[in-house]
């Protein structure tokens, strides 16, 4: 796997906007297998309104995001706000690939993928105006940062690879809300994002309860947060996220080495 792009691709473009295109997905066609299974990743035909790559073994399909900036950052830039919330909705938005790069030597910096099922409505972010000509036609933007880390799953982090195994050992870890309905899985994504904001592999119920302020504004309405802590905690355990130790005290799971096909 190679960090920078193949500047020979750059013939016959004009276009900042192609260039970048062309060499980003250029790149990912040639280095980048599916996070799911470990096979190749193929290209969709130019201008799919769907996604930019498939596997052909599990049928996953994939979006590539890209980004010139010296960090990922909290924020992407998307598509149409209506459209991507619909996606979201009826679980057809594909899983998204992301990338960001220093121009000055065409480097990339990180590359990760998110799979579909960790983004949620209340992540996508409308901007401010429409676009000149269709000033209804507003655009949005991914907020990344509630994302938890266990989704953010890593080819490429600050310019150091990651291990093909562990890419697919981590891609598995939170599969289990693939099929969760809407409501609980935000439920379910807010407390992984809230257990890894401790930082510790081992952690209390009361550790836990700390976060009840920040649960409470994204839920004002629910005035059992403690309630819905433990039965959340009862879930994750369940899928095999966490394992029980004693009474009020849980512990991350360590998921097996995933089984794969090395390229």
């Amino acid at each position: 796997m190679l960090l920078n792009f193949d500047l020979n691709k750059l013939n016959n473009y004009n276009s900042e906007s192609q260039k970048v295109r062309v060499l980003t997905e250029n790149w990912v066609a040639k280095n980048i297998f599916c996070p799911s299974c470990g096979d190749k990743i193929f290209e969709y035909e130019n201008n799919r309104p769907v996604a930019d790559f498939y596997c052909n073994s599990c049928k996953e399909d994939y979006e590539l995001k890209s980004k010139n900036t010296k960090t990922l950052g909290s924020t992407i830039a998307d598509g149409q706000y209506n459209i991507m919330i619909n996606k979201i909705t009826n679980n057809t938005n594909p899983h998204f690939f992301f990338l960001n790069y220093e121009k000055k030597n065409y480097e990339i910096i990180n590359f990760l993928a998110v799979p579909k099922y960790l983004f949620m409505p209340d992540m996508i972010i409308p901007r401010n105006k429409g676009l000149k000509n269709r000033p209804n036609y507003i655009m949005c933007n991914m907020n990344i940062s509630t994302i938890p880390d266990s989704g953010k799953i890593f080819f490429i982090k600050d310019k150091k690879f990651e291990e093909k195994s562990k890419i697919i050992n981590n891609w598995n870890k939170t599969k289990f809300l693939r099929n969760t309905k809407l409501e609980q899985k935000g439920w379910l994504i807010d407390i992984i994002f809230c257990i890894e904001k401790m930082k510790k592999q081992n952690f209390t119920l009361q550790e836990l309860y700390t976060f009840v302020p920040y649960l409470k504004t994204k839920y004002p309405n629910n005035n059992f947060i403690e309630d819905k802590i433990r039965q959340q905690l009862q879930v994750l355990r369940d899928k095999k996220y966490l394992t029980f130790e004693s009474r009020g005290k849980y512990k991350i799971k360590e998921i097996g080495r995933a089984s794969c096909r090395e390229r």
